[in-house]
């Protein structure tokens, strides 16, 4: 089970909007219900608040992840990451990434200057800090959430086409990539909702089965949510499906209400 609230965090970043206007705004809440197996393992939620960051105005996101119940007690999660946004570019000025996950810990703070494509990484932990270079645009774990839910044309993708995007995570900067599958109608807690279906690619082994374990729903209207989240792990399954919402910018396109 571990890093299982990292991964619904991390997987919440494959959202899209093809609209030129944000897709999001201040007041956007998103709480995800998770399962590992059949058990409820904990949450993990997005918050998107204002901020003013060096005389500039920005999103501030706020994302939580944490296990519940007896997964608490075989596993205790407790992860907090945060994004200041540029309100005008969509892309990141500062992360900060505050986890404890079974006792392995992290505390740090990431500060970008996009002019010079380079990012100090303080280490509050290791008490160290350093300069990496990164591409240009580059986003952190949550401004990609946001960056792509403003990407242009994407309700134009064609099935067994991809998207990829520059990630700073882990110390280093990535390839971000997922294959666009087909769309679907699905029953959610809310009712039925059209969907476009996504596989991002990962990296198989000790994790995950494979390269393609996971599948991700997304909701086919103005704001491209994440709705489900399935994914096979090297041992076992994890199931996320979102829970609750408020603030969306943009109507929640629903095709009936029999949802339970």
């Amino acid at each position: 089970m571990k890093k299982i609230i990292l991964l619904i965090l991390f997987i919440t970043t494959v959202s899209f909007d093809s609209q030129k206007e944000d897709a999001y705004d201040v007041g956007e809440y998103f709480k995800f219900r998770i399962h590992y197996g059949i058990v409820n393992a904990g949450y993990a939620t997005l918050e998107v608040k204002d901020a003013t960051l060096n005389n500039k105005k920005t999103f501030h996101v706020v994302g939580k992840g944490y296990t519940t119940g007896m997964s608490r007690f075989f596993f205790k999660v407790d992860d907090l990451y945060e994004s200041y946004i540029d309100k005008e570019t969509g892309n990141p000025y500062r992360f900060v990434r505050k986890i404890n996950e079974g006792g392995y810990t992290k505390n740090q703070e990431g500060f970008f200057n996009q002019t010079t494509n380079r990012i100090l990484i303080k280490d509050y932990k290791n008490k160290n800090e350093k300069t990496i270079v990164i591409p240009k645009n580059a986003q952190d774990i949550l401004s990609t959430f946001y960056y792509l839910r403003n990407f242009p044309n994407i309700d134009k993708i064609r099935p067994g086409e991809s998207v990829a995007i520059d990630m700073f995570f882990d110390d280093e900067a990535t390839k971000f990539k997922m294959k666009f599958i087909g769309r679907e109608d699905i029953t959610t807690k809310f009712g039925v909702v059209s969907t476009m279906i996504f596989r991002p690619l990962v990296q198989s082994g000790r994790v995950f089965k494979e390269q393609e374990s996971l599948t991700v729903w997304i909701s086919d209207d103005g704001n491209k949510i994440p709705l489900r989240i399935r994914a096979s792990l090297a041992v076992g399954s994890i199931k996320a499906d979102l829970d609750e919402f408020r603030g969306l910018k943009n109507q929640f396109k629903i095709k009936n209400n029999n949802g339970q």
